[in-house]
């Protein structure tokens, strides 16, 4: 039935969860150890994963069940006060290293974290991003270094020969709290971290160039685009207190049960803040959705499960629409939100043409927006006109009355002949008629409706054309956000009780949508295959067995995310009114694809399938889980 189509459209793309597009270029994130260290309230934990290449190197964490029998090595504390001294170190404000206990070691393989630029060019330094080790095999460690005092600052010392310089590559990341500070970055060098124990947020290295790529706290993104303006907001609820009230019972965390209510209030303050014009007009703000985010090694993500949030480091985005008539001229933001340590909000306009970035300040608050898109033409929904051919015949009058004509002539030039008089005049007329009847043929003709049982049937050669425009003006109906336009729109393309059908499977979607989803809009439908399977018995039916792609992005808070389905199908289309419609459909295979793969090569989606056949070392592997050591794991010393 259409309406699992429509699900497939509505539902599986059009309602995509939120992945973040940046991606790392540093290639750290690759190195071959991997450090990843959390700062907490009254510890340093350091998860650490050692490549099997420079087990040397932190030799005072393998096991002794991988040592060779006859080898003498130090207790496990002598080694482990070895370990905190010269192999990582971690030192406070005040000079003094902190000890290193060792809660967990085993042989596990590496946690996958490619790169898609692994391998290629960074255009920014001209060198090539690092990739991954081929030898997956890591020794897996988790350090703790205890303090009693909170530190105001913690410097972080790799491995290091006599000359100072580091003697492995580690890759670290860096979080105080649940605040990532930095993206994957190398620890090449010692790493001071200052330590705002009382906002983590604004935690930070010395070193310029160990920093994290979303920095801000406060960010605004205009999304303006056919038919609605999009006023994203993203905050975090610490700096909210300064505005409002936020209800909890505890000035630390929020609790499970406070989520929804806090963000409820949340987004209608927001309602309330920051005035958008639409070309100089105040136009009703709809609060479209708010949603609980986290700021993540590739971006902004959404949280998907409720849980205990501190108020120190929870956000919240919140997207605020104005439904307009068409492309609006001009949009302006004047943000009147500002703090004293956020006086520079970065400001984003995001068109059909791209995204430009500004920033606001209080000496300059309003964030303008003009449409300079010359050659731009807003998606639209178009009736598609049968071939007139299919539906009338085109008589060619003037001929068939010069023929009409030549049966009386005709008859009186015999007549004339058998009275042996001269009939001259007749045949020269008689030719005339005929010159007449055949120039007049291809243009003189009058269009008469075919009778159903005659219509012809749609050519495989013109179903393609015809089954991907249909298919473009479903997609672009659910471009309109008012319930009413919708509906609308599908008319044009959908016929009997379909349109009821994918009516309300498009208000199901919105309701998604609403609890957190994200819309999206389909920008191309390339239709692949198609040809008449067969004519039903009623007068302009055609079934078309076809396969189409259809191409949706969605935009939220900076981020663009792709996907791509291949949807195989039989659909049934009808001649109504002289234009075609769709009546009917049969889903008979729904794939996803690369969405930028060449030739839209094929890629199913079964990831049940896959889970299913892999081995069980490939599931315990993804999952972290403990791999027993033996001499083909892990080399023996």
């Amino acid at each position: 039935m259409f309406e699992r189509l429509t699900a497939a459209v509505c539902v599986s793309l059009l309602v995509m969860p939120a992945w973040a597009d940046w991606i790392n270029l540093t290639g750290a994130e690759t190195a071959p150890n991997i450090a990843e260290i959390y700062v907490l309230d009254d510890h340093v934990r350091i998860n650490l994963e050692v490549y099997v290449g420079n087990l040397d190197t932190f030799a005072s964490l393998v096991p002794g069940d991988w040592i060779k029998q006859g080898i003498e090595r130090p207790p496990q504390a002598e080694r482990m006060q070895r370990f905190a001294e010269s192999t990582l170190q971690v030192v406070n404000g005040r000079g003094n290293q902190l000890p290193a206990e060792l809660r967990l070691v085993e042989a596990r393989m590496r946690t996958d974290r490619q790169s898609p630029f692994a391998g290629m060019i960074n255009p920014f330094t001209r060198r090539r991003v690092p990739e991954a080790p081929a030898d997956k095999r890591v020794l897996y460690a988790e350090l703790v270094y205890p303090f009693t005092q909170r530190p105001e600052e913690l410097t972080f010392i790799p491995p290091r020969d006599e000359e100072g310089r580091p003697v492995v590559s580690i890759g670290f990341i860096a979080y105080h709290k649940s605040v990532p500070v930095i993206d994957f970055r190398y620890l090449g060098a010692p790493a001071r971290l200052a330590l705002d124990w009382d906002d983590p947020w604004y935690s930070k290295f010395d070193n310029p160039n160990l920093k994290r790529h979303h920095k801000s706290a406060l960010m605004s993104f205009l999304y303006v685009e056919p038919y609605e303006v999009r006023h994203e907001i993203l905050t975090r609820v610490r700096d909210l207190e300064q505005w409002m009230d936020l209800g909890l019972r505890d000035d630390e965390y929020i609790e499970v049960d406070e989520l929804e209510p806090l963000k409820r209030r949340i987004g209608e303050f927001l309602l309330t803040r920051n005035k958008v014009l639409v070309d100089g007009r105040s136009l009703k703000p709809i609060l479209d959705r708010s949603s609980y985010v986290k700021v993540a090694l590739t971006g902004i993500q959404l949280l998907e499960q409720p849980e205990r949030l501190e108020v120190a480091t929870a956000i919240v985005g919140v997207i605020i629409t104005y439904l307009t008539q068409g492309m609006p001229r001009e949009v302006t933001v004047d943000w009147d939100l500002f703090t004293e340590q956020v006086q520079r909000v970065p400001a984003t306009a995001i068109d059909p043409a791209g995204p430009l970035l500004t920033y606001v300040d209080p000496q300059d608050p309003v964030h303008k927006w003009t449409n300079y898109l010359k050659n731009y033409v807003p998606p639209t929904v178009q009736r598609v006109v049968m071939d007139e051919s299919l539906t009338h015949y085109r008589v060619p009058l003037v001929s068939l009355l010069c023929l009409a004509a030549l049966v009386p002539l005709g008859w009186r030039i015999q007549r004339t002949r058998r009275r042996q008089g001269s009939a001259r005049g007749l045949v020269i007329a008689a030719a005339g008629f005929v010159l007449a009847g055949f120039l007049s043929y291809p243009f003189a003709r009058v269009s008469v409706a075919r009778p159903a049982a005659l219509a012809s049937g749609l050519a495989d050669a013109d179903a393609p054309g015809v089954l991907e425009a249909l298919l473009q003006n479903v997609y672009r109906a659910f471009d309109f956000r008012d319930e009413q336009d919708v509906y609308d729109k599908l008319a044009l393309s959908v016929s009997g009780e379909l349109l009821a059908d994918i009516y309300l499977q498009s208000r199901k979607s919105l309701e998604i949508q609403k609890a957190g989803g994200a819309q999206a809009k389909v920008k191309e439908v390339r239709v692949l295959e198609a040809a008449v399977d067969d004519r039903p018995e009623s007068g302009m039916g055609q079934r078309i067995r076809a396969q189409w792609t259809a191409l949706g992005t969605v935009g939220h808070w900076g981020h663009v995310h792709t996907r791509r389905n291949v949807y195989d199908a039989l659909v049934n289309i009808t001649g109504v009114d002289g234009h075609w419609k769709i009546t009917g459909l049969e889903l008979l295979e729904e794939t996803r694809v690369e969405p930028f793969a060449p030739e839209y090569a094929r890629q199913k989606d079964t990831a049940a399938g896959q889970q299913g056949g892999e081995d069980a070392g490939g599931a315990a592997r993804r999952q972290g889980a403990v791999l027993v050591p033996t001499d083909r794991s892990m080399p023996r010393r």
